[in-house]
């Protein structure tokens, strides 16, 4: 018989009384990161007398919210609370350090407003995670960036990058040069870019403290807490790092501004570009943006005379070859490229990776799909054809239409092409720079270099021609980003070729691109850019905001947002876009509104979806001025 088993009640531990309450600032209004979109106030907490030495502006502690404990950030003291609520106590500090002091507090507060977001949302972005060895290596002190706080305005300038130099051996002088001065914080778009700078301010005998993602927590940590402490450092990170706090005075630089990568992917999707301006105005820092061709929203305040756009006379050779049907190289470009290979390297760039992205059928030209709908395509050389959708191999394929088994592969991409090039000009080494295998630096003697944009390796004394394929597909994208892109890519990559070098487009001699190239100045190219936003105004000459929900709720807040714009609750001239089915199950309203009616909208915008929080409904996205619309 089994004996019946002995009852074990649940323990629990009953909370260690507080003590009396702090003599002086009796509370504290803090963050609390309570994982709940709507519940982004301040919070009012009871300071214990033990710990108010300790409870400053900045520090982060935990506090009891419902039935757990959480981590929350202290932004004041205030002497009597702002709620007639029963207040609980601050349980206790987790660290000594204040990681964020009163000009951070107020951007965090003023991002979460201007994207319609949680504070903590922000937060989490803003202050690196907490390392508790690393807390023991720091005295407790007063940070040197309290006086941040002032509202001049400081210096604002794009620099572009000249050709036939390394960006980022110019990006490393530039913040040297400041350094001498004051504090410098380097924002680059990716992992790759910051390693690259780090290595060329190390050449220049200049260290830096590296404080994104691609350092350990442990050193991102550090890093963090010695900005609050040091001057005259040289601080450099990804878009997180925009955030990092700084001494007044100081500069930031962000390289390459136009890139993608600089807008944050998950909610609320802040970029780097409108944060280092709002700080600029908020906070006495010089801003310098750097890149080759400025995005379309710089482009109108260097147009409006806001930016001071630097840059020097130079002049490129460049040829334009017309596209010839399907094939790879126009016939008269393969004199150029023979001439160049006698006096080096010559770098081919192509828009695709993979092997052959589409199959067709050799006998009635119909697309081969797969069962479940996606379309065929082939990974490598010697793979079989397989499904884009759901990885399906097809090694057996015949065609559904004509039940013939001959293909043919079309939309070629990377591996193919280097194929016909290796064909072309045999007896020439040929090295692939795309993917998950991306080369840094190659020698500058006679081979062939073929990479995909923005994966393309540097010559030790320049390529001697530049061939960008396929000119024309880099702007046939289908969103309003696809000019932008398609220049700084031209611009990036013909920087490339040395002095005595030359750039052949397989592009239409007639294109902008070409004349913009020889003269290595978009400025005709970005003015008539923004005069066509403004004939339809859209971005950047008004705002954009992007709502997403499932589309069986769309119609019902499309309805909704046009009647609030009949009641005026909204602006007369907001237009609304849509809705536009995404997927299966989702779908998006595009609002677009005049810089008046901006605060106006937003608000609206972050009620409503306040309200959805509080409803249950969590489906929803909001996107405020996001990358492409």
């Amino acid at each position: 018989m089994v004996e019946p088993r002995l009852f074990k009640l649940k323990s629990q531990l009953a909370p260690s009384p507080a003590g009396p309450v702090a003599s002086e600032h009796s509370c504290a209004q803090i963050w609390v990161d309570t994982g709940v979109f709507h519940l982004d106030q301040a919070f009012d907490y009871l300071v214990p007398e033990k710990l108010s030495s300790l409870i400053q502006v900045g520090v982060k502690v935990q506090v009891p919210f419902g039935s757990r404990e959480v981590e929350g950030l202290v932004i004041s003291r205030i002497e009597s609370p702002t709620t007639t609520s029963k207040l609980k106590f601050i349980t206790k500090v987790l660290s000594p350090h204040r990681v964020a002091n009163t000009s951070s507090i107020n951007l965090i507060s003023f991002v979460a407003q201007h994207w319609a977001a949680n504070p903590w949302e922000i937060i989490s972005s803003a202050i690196p995670a907490r390392v508790a060895s690393v807390d023991k290596k720091f005295e407790v002190q007063e940070s040197l960036l309290d006086a941040a706080s002032a509202r001049d305005r400081g210096e604002l300038t794009f620099r572009a990058f000249d050709p036939h130099q390394n960006p980022f051996s110019l990006t490393a002088q530039l913040a040297l040069e400041i350094a001498t001065k004051n504090s410098v914080l380097i924002i680059a778009p990716d992992e790759r870019d910051v390693v690259q700078l780090i290595k060329y301010l190390n050449l220049l005998g200049k260290s830096a403290l590296r404080i994104d993602s691609g350092a350990s927590r442990e050193e991102r940590y550090t890093n963090f807490l010695k900005i609050l402490r040091e001057q005259n450092q040289i601080a450099i990170g990804s878009r997180n790092a925009i955030f990092a706090p700084v001494p007044k005075g100081s500069s930031i630089i962000v390289f390459n501004e136009s890139s993608m990568q600089m807008y944050e992917r998950r909610s609320p999707g802040w970029n780097v570009r409108d944060i280092a301006l709002i700080r600029r105005d908020t906070e006495n820092l010089n801003v310098h943006f750097c890149g080759y061709v400025p995005s379309i929203e710089l482009a109108a305040l260097i147009e409006s005379k806001e930016i001071r756009y630097f840059s020097t006379k130079s002049q490129l050779k460049v040829k334009a070859f017309s596209p010839q049907d399907s094939s790879l190289l126009p016939g008269r470009i393969f004199t150029d490229i023979r001439a160049a290979l006698k006096d080096g390297a010559v770098l081919f760039i192509f828009p695709r990776k993979g092997y052959a992205n589409a199959v067709i059928c050799a006998h009635c030209k119909n697309y081969a799909s797969c069962k479940c709908g996606g379309r065929l395509h082939v990974a490598t050389k010697n793979s079989q054809p397989q499904c884009r959708v759901c990885g399906a191999d097809y090694a057996d394929w015949k065609c559904d239409y004509c039940g013939r088994a001959k293909r043919y592969e079309v939309s070629r991409g990377i591996e193919k092409a280097s194929e016909e090039i290796s064909r072309a000009f045999p007896n020439i080494p040929i090295t692939l720079s795309y993917g998950d295998v991306i080369k840094d630096v190659v020698e500058s003697k006679s081979s062939i270099v073929v990479s995909t944009p923005g994966a393309a390796p540097y010559a030790k004394n320049g390529y001697s021609a530049v061939v960008i394929l396929e000119g024309l597909s880099y702007f046939a994208h289908d969103d309003l980003r696809a000019n932008e892109r398609a220049w700084e890519l031209f611009f990036e990559t013909s920087s490339l070729v040395k002095k005595s070098g030359t750039v052949l487009l397989v592009i239409e001699d007639s294109h902008p691109i070409v004349s913009a190239l020889i003269r290595w100045n978009p400025a005709l190219m970005l003015q008539k850019e923004l005069e066509q936003r403004s004939e339809i105004h859209f971005p950047p000459l008004v705002h954009s905001a992007i709502f997403t929900c499932p589309t069986n709720e769309i119609s019902a807040i499309a309805r909704g947002i046009r009647m609030a714009i009949d009641e005026t609750r909204l602006p007369r001239d907001m237009r609304v876009l849509g809705p536009v089915s995404i997927d299966a199950q989702k779908s998006k309203l595009v609002l677009l509104f005049d810089s008046e009616s901006e605060n106006k909208t937003v608000e609206f915008m972050h009620e409503l979806m306040r309200r959805r929080s509080i409803a249950g409904k969590t489906e929803a996205t909001l996107r405020i001025d996001p990358y492409a619309i």
